[in-house]
C-alpha cells in the first residue's frame, strides 16, 4: 500500500502466536482486538498462509472483482461483518492504533507507535501532503528524543500535525 509510512519495524508489534491466521490494522480501535465491529483498514495486515487463509483470499478476491463501486476493503468489511471469520474458523486479531495508527484515530505514543497510514482522506494529494506533515513530525520526535537522551529526560508531550488535507478533502 503506497500511502503507509513505516517509521519502525512493525512485525515486532505483531502477536507471535501461530494460531492466528490474520493480524489487520483498523480505522478505529475499541480495545478489544477480537472485536469483529472494528473497522478494518487494509493498508497494513500479516496473514498466515493456511487453508483458511486460501479460502478467505479466494472469497474475498472474488468478490472484489464483481463488485462494482466497491473497494478491496469494503468487501472484506463487509465479509467480517457477513460472518466469514466464523464460517472459516478464523482467529483475526484487530491491531491497536496505537502501533498501526492511521489519520482516523492518531496514536498517542510516538514512541510505540510503528506505522501510520493516510485513512479517513479522499484525494491522494490531501494523503501525500499528510503523510508529509507526519513525516516532519517524526523527524522532529527523534531530533528531540535524541536530545533528550543525552541529557537524561523523558519523552512526553508531543502530538501529530492536524491531517488539514484530509479534513479539506471531505468539503471539495
Amino acid at each position: 500500500d503506497t500511502d503507509v509510512l513505516w517509521l519502525r519495524n512493525p512485525f515486532s508489534r505483531l502477536s507471535k502466536n501461530e494460531t492466528e491466521d490474520l493480524q489487520i490494522s483498523t480505522d478505529n480501535f475499541y480495545g478489544d482486538p477480537w472485536n469483529e465491529k472494528h473497522p478494518i483498514n487494509t493498508g497494513f495486515y500479516h496473514i498466515r498462509s493456511n487453508n483458511k487463509t486460501i479460502a478467505l483470499f479466494d472469497r474475498w478476491y472474488t468478490m472484489k472483482d464483481n463488485a462494482t463501486g466497491q473497494k478491496e476493503q469494503d468487501v472484506l468489511f463487509d465479509l467480517i461483518r457477513g460472518g466469514i471469520i466464523g464460517q472459516l474458523g478464523l482467529r483475526v486479531r484487530f491491531l491497536d492504533t496505537l502501533y498501526f495508527s492511521g489519520f482516523c484515530q492518531d496514536s498517542k505514543d510516538f514512541g510505540a507507535v510503528t506505522t501510520v497510514h493516510a485513512n479517513c482522506c479522499r484525494s491522494i494529494v490531501a494523503k501525500v501532503n499528510d503523510l508529509k506533515a507526519v513525516l516532519q513530525d517524526w523527524k522532529q520526535f527523534k531530533k528531540t528524543m535524541a536530545q533528550k537522551t543525552t541529557a537524561g529526560l523523558a519523552a512526553d508531550g508531543f502530538q501529530w500535525s492536524r491531517h488539514w488535507g484530509c479534513k479539506k478533502s471531505w468539503k471539495s
